[in-house]
């Protein structure tokens, strides 16, 4: 299995009209085959002193994939070159981490 943790960050402002974007393509990405887990994350309010936020313009985007190769169908697939096309003006960054249980 595959775990990708993506640290989107928007335009300010921007964040939910690009998380508009994103969930009209979680049903196409949820189809692909591999796909274990697809779903945006923000800061949950209220959890004190301990948590480091990441901030009104960010968004993390957490994945599960069966194999690298799900996971490189993934992002070569039509629906994710149209969400990126659709959005692209609006991120000021883009961090991703692909991770492997250990």
């Amino acid at each position: 299995m595959i775990h990708v943790i993506a640290i989107i960050t928007a335009k300010p402002g921007k964040r939910d009209e690009i998380l508009g974007h994103f969930r009209a393509n979680v049903p196409a990405v949820r189809a692909e085959k591999g796909c274990i887990e697809y779903g945006a994350t923000v800061d949950t309010d209220g959890m004190g002193s301990f948590q480091t936020k990441f901030g009104l313009d960010t968004f993390v985007v957490v994945e599960k994939w069966e194999s690298t190769d799900a996971l490189k169908a993934h992002s070569a697939a039509p629906h994710m070159a149209a969400y990126a096309a659709k959005t692209r003006e609006n991120i000021a960054s883009r961090v991703i981490h692909v991770l492997s249980p250990t």
